[in-house]
């Protein structure tokens, strides 16, 4: 094959203190077919990768000014895209082997062994160029989970928010049902949030937390509107049918994977800290903490709200009733941190959430 014809489009830099060793690297790399420039020393030879873009560089080891190691370096740190070929002395076969350790491709001897100097030199652009392809592929495959990462975000967003607007308009249908409860949900949801999060609950708890306050009263789906809508006291047996809505919006909601921890606390709002509420007669800690605030913002909401047979009551006679009930409806912990809270944070909240 006549190297001569088939012009290279690499640039290679040639760099030896030695005029003869120069002239003999550069007849046989432009031999090949490579464009080549020459300079004696690693000062030089920065200069000149600054000024023009080289895919490889010959360079002997021992020169004034600036030897080959140093070179080395300072290819290594700014040009990680050159390959370089060491050029050493018989004598130095072993240092130049430990410039392969710093990244050096390869390296060859004096006296020159033109056929081997060609094929290593092949075989070094080869192997940068498969190193820049692997490179450049692996950028692709960043960017491409990049652009799926972003896409998956998005549609997680997009589910989220189609959840949540469908909680919410289940929510809204369960308050219309109970006309004298609109936003009843929603309220004791945002003050269960500012319970918790006063608490210290972790922040991977309060998703559960705020969609179990939000589904607490799902299971009154069940129940008759002869019992629900009464406008009078209910008669045992209708009591009996009403304790069941905890129960009955637990099994609406356990099946549905994203509300399962919400469906803890559906099961769990009307027991009590003494042990004496339902369905399940649990005492203390083996309340869920979600149920254990709500016990209270619930309590709170229905003082503090209107209702048929009274006007809401004031803040100071829902505390005093909240605080004579710690420690046998309410966690005595929850009671503190809710009188923790001032009362005109909670009446702000109230206002937000205003129609």
């Amino acid at each position: 094959m006549d190297h001569l014809a088939d012009q290279r489009s690499e640039r290679i830099l040639i760099v030896d203190d030695e005029s003869m060793i120069r002239h003999i690297l550069r007849t046989v790399v432009e031999a090949e077919g490579f464009k080549c420039d020459t300079v004696q020393n690693g000062q030089e030879a920065i200069a000149q990768l600054r000024e023009n873009g080289y895919q490889m560089v010959l360079t002997d080891v021992r020169m004034p000014i600036m030897d080959g190691l140093c070179l080395l370096q300072h290819i290594q740190a700014n040009y990680e895209g050159t390959a370089v070929i060491i050029i050493t002395a018989v004598d130095d076969v072993s240092s130049a082997v430990d410039t392969l350790t710093l990244g050096a491709y390869d390296y060859v001897t004096k006296p020159f062994n033109a056929l081997e100097l060609r094929s290593k030199i092949h075989k070094a652009l080869e192997r940068r160029r498969l190193i820049l392809e692997n490179r450049q592929y692996q950028n692709f495959l960043e960017q491409k989970v990049q652009e799926q990462t972003a896409d998956l975000q998005k549609a997680l967003r997009k589910t989220k928010r189609a959840y949540a607007n469908t909680l919410e308009a289940l929510i809204n249908a369960l308050d219309a049902r109970e006309h004298e409860t609109q936003r009843h949900s929603k309220r004791v949801s945002e003050y269960t949030l500012l319970i918790a999060k006063q608490f210290g609950v972790p922040g991977n708890e309060l998703m559960d937390i705020e969609r179990g306050s939000l589904l607490h009263d799902t299971g009154k789906i069940g129940i008759s509107d002869n019992i629900l809508l009464k406008p009078g006291k209910l008669t045992e047996e209708e009591w009996v049918q009403m304790r069941k809505h905890p129960e009955i919006g637990y099994n609406i909601l356990k099946g549905i994977d994203f509300l399962e921890g919400a469906a803890q606390l559906v099961l769990q709002h009307h027991e009590k800290f003494d042990g004496t509420g339902y369905p399940q007669r649990l005492k203390e800690d083996e309340i869920l903490l979600g149920a254990r605030i709500f016990a209270v913002v619930d309590t709170f909401d229905a003082m503090t709200s209107n209702r048929p047979y009274r006007e809401a009551l004031s803040y100071r006679v829902t505390r005093e009733e909240i605080i004579q009930f710690s420690a046998k409806q309410f966690d005595p912990r929850i009671v503190e941190c809710f009188l923790s809270i001032p009362e005109e944070v909670w009446f702000k909240t109230k206002e937000s959430l205003k129609y």
